[in-house]
């Protein structure tokens, strides 16, 4: 399975397993973990949820060939979905990253309430070098999470960035080595569940609440510059260099 669930003392845990593509996200897998959050969500058992990868790549975001061949714009797609159910989560979300996040393997901790990153651990969004925009609500929150400027720099270079920055940042909580990663991970999460549900929730529920509606409006405004320059010139051209190797020629572009 390229998406492992795991239930156990009072813990979901969603793994990316799909090492031969570095974790490489399809429409098949973003429907697992949006199924996934929501069978959480729904389950009395469950009182944190816990997104992992390997050691060596959390995600490497789209998978790329899948991202271009489906049909449907990106707010019809399970991806759409799993955004949706990610952010809305009312129970607390945890990420232990460890290699490389990029993309969405980055936008997607943005609604997580707690991040653990291994020391070696690299992120990137790309975006704008693939002839795209931001998407997750990413051109909202990273802004107001590390300031314009920090923001401007990721998301307009591109390039990637260390976990001892992300923690710099404010985007990662706490950075350990990698072979305390996952039982420090576990460690925070069980300390979660042994406190009140219902406490838990509601104090989410009241930190969200003042940028609720507006992150799901920029989403779906995302979504919809997203759909509409996959098929713009630059974005094929940033694809077929990507598929190519070689390196990619925007000159032309105005």
């Amino acid at each position: 399975m390229d998406i492992i669930t795991n239930k156990k003392d009072g813990i979901l845990t969603i793994q990316f397993n799909r090492p031969d593509k570095k974790n490489s996200i399809t429409a098949a897998m973003y429907q697992m973990m949006a199924d996934a959050i929501a069978d959480g969500e729904k389950d009395p058992a469950v009182r944190v949820i816990l997104f992992c990868g390997q050691p060596e790549m959390f995600s490497a975001g789209n998978d790329l060939e899948d991202f271009m061949n489906a049909k449907e714009s990106v707010g019809e797609r399970p991806v759409a979905q799993f955004m949706r159910n990610l952010s809305g989560a009312a129970k607390p979300v945890m990420a232990a990253v460890s290699g490389m996040a990029i993309g969405i393997g980055v936008t997607m901790l943005l609604h997580c309430d707690q991040i653990y990153a291994a020391q070696q651990t690299k992120f990137s969004m790309p975006f704008a070098k693939l002839g795209l925009c931001p998407e997750f609500a990413s051109s909202k929150l990273l802004p107001e999470l590390i300031g314009y400027n920090r923001t401007a720099e990721l998301l307009l270079f591109g390039e990637p960035f260390s976990a001892e920055q992300g923690f710099d940042m404010g985007l990662v909580n706490k950075v350990l080595p990698p072979a305390d990663l996952m039982a420090y991970a576990y460690a925070q999460a069980a300390k979660l569940v042994a406190l009140p549900p219902s406490s838990l929730r509601t104090t989410k529920r009241l930190m969200k609440a003042r940028y609720t509606e507006a992150v799901i409006a920029q989403m779906m405004e995302e979504n919809e510059h997203f759909s509409a320059m996959l098929q713009a010139p630059e974005a094929k051209e940033a694809f077929a260099a990507f598929f190519a190797r070689r390196k990619p020629d925007f000159t032309k572009f105005v």
